[in-house]
């Protein structure tokens, strides 16, 4: 027994002073060459259109074009700016407010309901989540004709208010907050602040919307980035004097001949607000994710 211990004390300050590699925590070559692989297939449709923007009404056509961007883009961007048939400032200020309101919207509601559903203990509870689940099986298309009688007969017809009210709630919101919250706040933790005095809207103020953050980021972000694209609706129930911006990229092939330079340059120009969003935001989003993950 001396001896063994003698032997620790011995060892114990060489093995302290160098560093211990644990075998397999570092990635090894297959991972960094599946990562460059997803990295590239996500990289390529952005610079494809880059590089067709930047050329000229040919350059898609040209079978021995150069995948080095030509010197066109900020000319074609600037035919897409001015373009009355486009009205793309209009059509930039209505996606920016309509997506914001609609993720701001969506973060909230869901957030309430998944504490609900949650940590919530109410007759039917169950059962409404199935059935608010279920909800994501039923395509827009079957909704479009009902909204859009409801909507004319209103006069929202052509108004942006028309895209932003039926994606104020969302379901899968609903189920992945509540999801969420399940793992991410204990029962225990609960209980401790109502015998503290909290009431309930207290106890969600500061332990729910606490251990939301990281997933209220993640949905903030994808639904902001889904409303965003969203085409099929806004393009049903908005005209060309107040559309969001894909519909008012559409109408650049509206013509007989689309050159094909000056679309995929507004498409770039389309994206690139939601590359800041991405440059601005992640960061911090993984942060949260990673706190969130210590803390559970």
């Amino acid at each position: 027994m001396t001896a063994t211990s003698t032997l620790v004390t011995k060892d114990a300050p060489r093995a302290a002073g160098r560093t211990v590699r644990i075998r397999g925590a570092r990635p090894g070559f297959w991972v960094y060459a599946g990562l460059a692989v997803v990295l590239v297939a996500s990289v390529f449709p952005l610079y494809f259109s880059f590089l067709i923007g930047s050329g000229d009404s040919t350059t898609l056509r040209d079978p021995g074009r150069s995948w080095i961007p030509g010197g066109n883009f900020v000319a074609n961007a600037m035919s897409v700016v001015n373009d009355p048939a486009v009205n793309f400032w209009r059509a930039l200020w209505n996606s920016v407010w309509s997506s914001t309101i609609i993720a701001v919207s969506v973060v909230v509601f869901s957030t309430l309901a998944g504490w609900a559903f949650a940590k919530l203990r109410f007759r039917g509870g169950k059962v409404l989540l199935s059935f608010v689940v279920a909800t994501m099986a039923v395509p827009q298309q079957l909704g479009v004709v009902p909204l859009y009688i409801l909507f004319s007969e209103i006069g929202w017809t052509g108004q942006v208010g028309a895209v932003v009210v039926p994606a104020l709630t969302s379901a899968f919101g609903v189920f992945w907050m509540t999801q969420y919250l399940q793992q991410a706040v204990p029962d225990e933790l609960i209980e401790a602040a109502r015998v503290d005095g909290a009431s309930m809207i207290r106890t969600f103020w500061t332990v729910g919307v606490t251990a939301a953050r990281p997933a209220a980021a993640m949905l903030f972000l994808f639904t902001f980035v889904t409303a965003w694209n969203n085409f099929f609706w806004p393009f049903i129930v908005l005209d060309r004097q107040n559309p969001t911006l894909p519909v008012a990229l559409a109408l650049l092939q509206s013509n007989h001949f689309v050159d094909y330079s000056i679309v995929l340059a507004g498409v770039v120009l389309a994206t690139l607000p939601l590359l800041l969003l991405f440059v601005v935001a992640g960061r911090q989003l993984v942060s949260g994710i990673m706190a969130g993950a210590v803390k559970g």
